[in-house]
């Protein structure tokens, strides 16, 4: 192996051991700091062997040792943990357990950087460096803080954990659901995050953080097959991730559902996230939040054009979503497939109730409703609200543009961009024939 395949191959084991690793340490001493610190020179050593030993046979093998004799040199010279040494001597061994047998360490270290005790930022930079194996410096640039405010936010939560005795368990059945909900929603921030990006110098679409919270999705999945809400989460995430490339123009520009090239979408995301809608449509099981957000984009997404849209069906999802998550934010993207089903009159009635005259997006969706009812004066006041909120250059430039046309048609999405916590549609087009509001996703669809 040359030089850049032993770097490739030590990436590779970094991406599908790290949280692995961790978790057994973390199991083994009892300290997400030592663990932390025995996992990042373990794989500080195999950078600088492995390009003249050669990659070992088992490479998660070699590295779980090397860690295990890392935590106990640090042990050791740290005298002042007294019987903590003799412990981890006794715990120590040259062979690491086998793979199978530390499967749920993982979930365990998951629940425990997403503890609610820990405030949610913190949950999200503890699992994106805890679980993601993300460094401290990525994590930085990826939420636009300092690298130092990064590392004492992390540092203090692992100290809290410590003080608060927070339990390395997986929680109780009782206690399950609301903890993964809790998992399930740090990780769709981080998608989100990603998805829109909201400093205004920040790239309009993040791939690092995309990319990492679909893979900490599949984890997740792997790891709790049977729950539904961890499959309609990767669903979503996957059926929203494979429009990527057609959302941004060349100029930087955000390109409305309507108008994006389907030709550039990820076929193969595509199909695997209609699978996972499919299953869980299958299992007859009622379906959770991130279950309908999934097959409302497996609707979007299953339309070879954005005239064969099936609104009825996307409204029919939404008031199922609403009967969930009654909040406002939910009732503003119902509203967008009202204006589809119904008209722009009907939607304009229900979005003027709504709460959130803080939130570009519901002044976004007020502008194109107002537009295609021939107000232009109000419309360009709302469209300048919206861009005075909006924090994403690529949101900015679209509803510029938008602004400045009020002559013409809009495209319709009303939201230009997805409410946060909820990835949205992108555009709205002209209604089909109105049909049965069963929802019935995918019919059948390839």
């Amino acid at each position: 192996m040359n030089a850049a395949d032993i770097r490739e191959a030590i990436a590779r084991v970094h991406r599908e051991e790290w949280a692995r690793i961790v978790a057994s340490l973390t199991k083994r001493f009892g300290d997400l700091d030592i663990a932390e610190e025995a996992a990042a020179e373990a794989f500080a050593t195999a950078v600088e062997r492995w390009p003249g030993d050669g990659v070992p046979p088992a490479p998660g093998a070699w590295l779980t040792t090397t860690a295990n004799r890392k935590a106990v040199d640090r042990i050791r010279r740290e005298r002042k943990r007294g019987g903590k040494q003799e412990e981890a001597q006794a715990m120590y061994g040259d062979t690491p357990e086998p793979h199978g047998a530390i499967e749920d360490e993982r979930l365990r270290l998951i629940f425990t950087c997403c503890h609610p005790a820990l405030a949610t930022e913190t949950r999200v930079a503890l699992t994106l460096r805890m679980v993601g194996g993300l460094t401290v410096p990525e994590i930085a640039r990826a939420f636009l803080v300092q690298e130092s405010a990064m590392g004492q936010r992390i540092t203090r939560a692992k100290a809290k954990i410590k003080a608060a005795r927070i339990p390395y368990r997986v929680p109780s059945a009782t206690d399950l659901p609301a903890r993964v909900s809790g998992v399930l929603a740090v990780l769709f921030l981080v998608f989100n995050e990603g998805y829109l990006a909201t400093g205004p110098d920040a790239d309009p679409v993040r791939r690092d953080l995309t990319a990492e919270a679909i893979r900490l999705a599949r984890l997740i999945r792997d790891l709790m097959p049977a729950d539904g809400e961890a499959a309609g989460l990767l669903a979503l995430m996957l059926l929203t991730e494979a429009r990527r490339t057609a959302r941004v123009s060349a100029s930087g520009e955000l390109v409305p559902l309507g108008e994006q090239d389907r030709g550039a979408w990820d076929a193969a995301l595509i199909a695997e996230g209609h699978r996972l809608v499919r299953e869980r449509l299958a299992s007859g099981a009622a379906p959770g939040r991130y279950q309908i957000l999934a097959a409302v984009n497996a609707v979007h997404t299953s339309a070879l054009d954005m005239r064969d849209t099936d609104w009825s069906q996307i409204l029919a999802l939404y008031d199922l979503l609403v009967r969930l998550d009654p909040s406002p934010i939910v009732a503003l993207n119902r509203a967008v497939a009202v204006a589809e089903v119904d008209g722009p009159e009907a939607a304009l009635a229900i979005v003027d109730r709504l709460p959130l005259d803080g939130y570009h997006a519901y002044h976004a969706t007020r502008a194109d409703l107002l537009r295609r009812l021939g107000r232009s004066a109000l419309s360009r006041a709302a469209y300048d609200r919206a861009i005075e909120l909006a924090g994403n250059t690529a949101e900015t430039a679209y509803l510029t543009r938008r602004r400045g046309q009020p002559g013409l048609p809009a495209p319709r999405p009303m939201s230009s961009a997805p409410p946060r916590g909820h990835i949205g549609k992108d555009d709205l087009e002209e209604p089909g024939p109105r049909r049965d509001r069963e929802p019935n996703p995918l019919k059948g669809r390839p």
